[in-house]
């Protein structure tokens, strides 16, 4: 934990803050944050916050007991027996005091909101900048990448003090960018703001985490969150121009006075995908910008790998990067674990592919992409998650069932509900869904089936390397258990 001399609880308060300090009691030396109370060590600041399963309040004499030297909290916290911060948020608040605890970031940081394409985008975004020259990060679901290397665990928009301290730990190393994923989840609990972001990208908008924000404009609100609340006044907003909610964005982004870069196939978009020809491994882009027309191979399958990297394009443009410098990276772009990933090629010409689609939006976007590189029959082995919005399981059969040839309906992560019901909800919307409940045997038999030209699309868990079945997690891969069924397959044959 980074230590910091001489800085004390006021100048955590009112640092990054337009709104007025909030110190009740105390103006102790801080020498760490933690929102953890197990965590906590002499010195350190608790911040006690409300949460949906543990009430953070409810471990204040813990942390004080444990040497706390402040307490963060909200206002109906009367009085404590250190310093004690009271805040209407105490989560932005948390947030802010976290970028004026860790200091130093890299010089120019983007990120990325959007319900499909994150993860693609930063890592993208990433690799148009290593090519530029630079020295560069990419932050989210697969972990920290930098300069190529990555190390885990998934880090999707960390809470804040982890971010910061990763942010610093950057910085101090030279890495001068970094790319950061911006779930709903994140952008809702303020864990990004502090955050100097220079350009923000939004993707898309389809139906998720709806058993989180309850309704699709709450879901909607978060996401504009980074626009309209943490990217500072007068930065670049790289906004998907062919989105039903392209307006919405847009307005949020001039309230703010952002600079607005469009992206996608309508006329007026700033970086306008022209023409888009698929090849056997890729696909060729005409891509227009500023007026003029560039074509670029791309080595990625699926058209809306075009529009993650023309967000990516965007938000390397947007944060500086010089147009050329950009433009030419864009054919050394490589796919990402878990999406749209590639795993074999068998011996009769059928491919098997792995992609964390887990919506019925993502599902149809996949199987679209993959068609005209299919010869023979689209398979597509898929599960919907539990504990997670049950609206999303008849829609997502649905889509499997329209877009692909052969659906076959697994488990994906049931985690404390009933397997065999969650199938049952989704195969009610999949006709011609074939049941098989056991997900490495789904894959196995699947593979087993495959003939000339086919192609499979493994769907729901990516990147992931666990199963979580009634509340237990299994180690599972499903690159790795595809290429075991592969391995099985040539010595039957």
């Amino acid at each position: 934990m980074l230590e910091v001399n001489d800085l004390r609880l006021s100048d955590l308060i009112n640092a990054q803050s337009a709104a007025p300090a909030v110190l009740v009691s105390g103006d102790p030396e801080i020498v760490g944050l933690t929102a953890d109370s197990r965590e906590v060590r002499p010195g350190f600041l608790f911040a006690a916050l409300p949460g949906s399963k543990l009430d953070g309040r409810a471990y204040i004499a813990d942390a004080v007991a444990k040497g706390a030297a402040a307490v963060l909290t909200t206002p109906d916290i009367a009085e404590c027996a250190v310093g004690l911060v009271r805040d209407a948020n105490p989560r932005r608040r948390l947030a802010r005091m976290a970028a004026c605890f860790y200091g130093p970031q890299p010089e120019t940081i983007v990120a990325v909101t959007g319900t499909n394409g994150k993860t693609s985008v930063a890592e993208f975004t990433r690799q148009i900048w290593n090519g530029a020259g630079y020295s560069a990060a990419s932050i989210g679901t697969l972990g920290l990448t930098v300069d190529g290397e990555t190390t885990g665990p998934s880090l999707t928009t960390p809470d804040p003090i982890h971010l910061h301290q990763v942010l610093h730990d950057l910085a101090d190393v030279s890495v001068d960018h970094a790319a950061l994923e911006a779930s709903s989840h994140g952008l809702d609990q303020a864990r990004l703001d502090g955050v100097e972001i220079k350009a923000a990208a939004f993707t898309n908008l389809t139906r998720d985490h709806l058993d989180y924000h309850g309704d699709m404009d709450a879901y909607r609100t978060a996401k504009l969150g980074l626009f309209d609340r943490v990217m500072a006044p007068g930065g670049t907003a790289v906004l998907n121009m062919d989105s039903a909610e392209f307006d919405k964005f847009r307005e949020a982004a001039e309230r703010r006075q952002h600079r607005v870069m469009s992206y996608g196939m309508r006329p007026g978009a700033e970086l306008r995908l022209v023409e888009r020809r698929a090849r056997p491994t890729g696909q060729e882009l005409e891509i227009a910008v500023g007026g003029r027309s560039h074509v670029v191979e791309l080595a990625l399958v699926g058209d809306f790998q075009a529009w993650n990297a023309l967000a990516a394009l965007g938000l390397a443009i947007g944060s500086g990067t010089p147009m050329q410098l950009a433009l030419e990276a864009l054919p050394r772009l490589t796919g990402v674990r878990g999406r749209m990933e590639r795993v074999a090629v068998l011996e009769n010409g059928a491919a098997v592919y792995v992609d964390y689609a887990h919506t019925s939006d993502a599902l149809e976007t996949v199987l679209k992409a993959v068609r005209p590189h299919t010869d023979g029959e689209l398979w597509c082995v898929f599960g919907c998650g539990g504990d997670r919005d049950p609206g999303k399981r008849p829609m997502m059969g649905s889509a499997v069932a329209k877009y692909a040839d052969r659906p076959i309906v697994t488990d994906d992560n049931p985690r404390s509900e009933d397997p065999a019901l969650i199938r049952a909800a989704t195969l009610a919307a999949c006709k011609g869904g074939v049941e098989i409940g056991d997900r490495r045997a789904a894959i196995h038999e699947t593979v087993a089936r495959l003939g000339p030209g086919d192609v499979l699309v493994i769907a729901g868990k990516g990147h992931e390397q666990g199963q979580e079945i009634r509340g237990v997690k299994h180690p599972f891969d499903d690159a790795t258990v595809a290429r075991e069924a592969i391995a099985a397959r040539a010595g039957d044959a």
